[in-house]
């Protein structure tokens, strides 16, 4: 996201602290450095959110990442403020959601934001398609309106043929997608996304992930999308925040929290991770001017690829010859990647440890 651009949402040093005496701890935090325990101990509060900061670009999907207990479902329900901050701003659009009277509130909940829950929620005694168009049918929408809809959603899901059905007959992974359709009835500009696949088994979790991705690449909607699962939010994100204790810990990349963890709990999160698909040419290999300075030219006939292939694209180079792989970007060589520098990659150190 430029400068220029405004962020679809931003939230700015939000705060959440449970307790009666939660604006005095709050004071307390920043007045004398108070930790999570500290703060349990004098003033009985409990910190969900810790001073949390980050920005989600028009379009982009945003995961934020962290354990039980981290803040992350406290933190996305402040967006569409079904949680009051104790201090902060929440802006969507560049308009703060926490200024809005009633009427407002209702209007932003019922058509900029859509949500998808881990359960979903759904009402047993109607049908899929009833489901689905809930939304709307709340809003006064036209019957004939409603159903053309909800079965468009439906088709997107990969659900036409069930509309008729009651939730109870589909399976747990279905109820999800159904779920995911009527979050997208509405057509909202931004989705909130709560660990909707965690309680599935991993194969339906790994088939809703790769057609939520496909939907994303067609529905460019703003999503903020709440996981525990590292590899989910490699999968899913454009970027990616950690929580930890509340706190906003680290915002990146996939590629930057693999090659660059904040700290040592990040680093530990991601030590388990593949970098072959992860890790672009870019981040190990040698500028091409330092190259030269101590090798001189490179060698004639090196096989070539850009600055964004992956270790794994990288390897298969490599593995056809013993000559270094140039890195070329509009015509012009920019780097160079060794055996060293692929193997010092893959291993998990930069180029520039030389």
């Amino acid at each position: 996201m430029t400068g220029s651009q405004q962020a679809a949402i931003e939230c700015r040093n939000v705060w959440k602290i449970f307790g009666s005496r939660a604006d005095e701890a709050l004071a307390a935090i920043r007045t004398e450095g108070l930790d999570k325990d500290q703060v349990r101990e004098r003033y009985g509060c409990v910190v969900g959110v810790a001073d949390a900061s980050f920005s989600v670009a028009e379009g982009e999907i945003f995961c934020i990442m962290g354990l039980s207990g981290s803040g992350k479902s406290t933190l996305v329900r402040h967006i569409n403020r079904l949680i009051e901050p104790t201090a902060g701003e929440i802006l969507i659009d560049g308009g703060d959601i926490n200024q809005l009277g009633a009427e407002a509130l209702r209007q932003v909940r019922a058509e900029k934001i859509g949500m998808v829950f881990q359960h979903t929620a759904l009402l047993p005694h109607l049908t899929v398609r009833d489901n689905v168009a809930l939304s709307l049918e709340l809003r006064g929408v036209d019957k004939e309106t409603r159903i053309k809809v909800a079965e468009a959603k439906l088709a997107l899901v990969q659900l036409s043929g069930w509309e008729e059905r009651m939730p109870g007959e589909l399976s747990g992974g279905m109820q999800q997608r159904v779920g995911l359709a009527r979050a997208m009835a509405a057509d909202p500009r931004v989705l909130l996304m709560d660990e909707p696949f965690s309680a599935l088994d991993p194969l339906i979790r790994r088939q809703l992930q790769d057609q939520f991705l496909e939907l994303a690449a067609v529905m460019k909607k703003t999503t903020l999308f709440i996981t525990h699962d590292l590899d989910e939010a490699i999968r899913i994100g454009n970027r990616i925040a950690i929580m930890k204790d509340g706190r906003v810990v680290q915002v990146g990349t996939p590629e930057q929290i693999i090659t660059a963890p904040a700290d040592d709990y990040v680093a530990e999160f991601v030590e388990g991770i593949s970098r072959l698909h992860l890790v672009s040419a870019r981040s190990v290999m040698q500028p091409i001017a330092a190259y030269r300075a101590s090798h001189g030219e490179p060698p004639a006939g090196c096989p070539t690829a850009g600055p964004d292939a992956d270790l794994d694209q990288l390897t298969d180079l490599a593995v056809c010859g013993d000559k270094p792989i140039l890195i070329v970007a509009a015509g012009q060589a920019v780097g160079i990647v060794t055996t060293r520098d692929l193997l010092r990659g893959i291993q998990g150190e930069s180029s520039h440890a030389h």
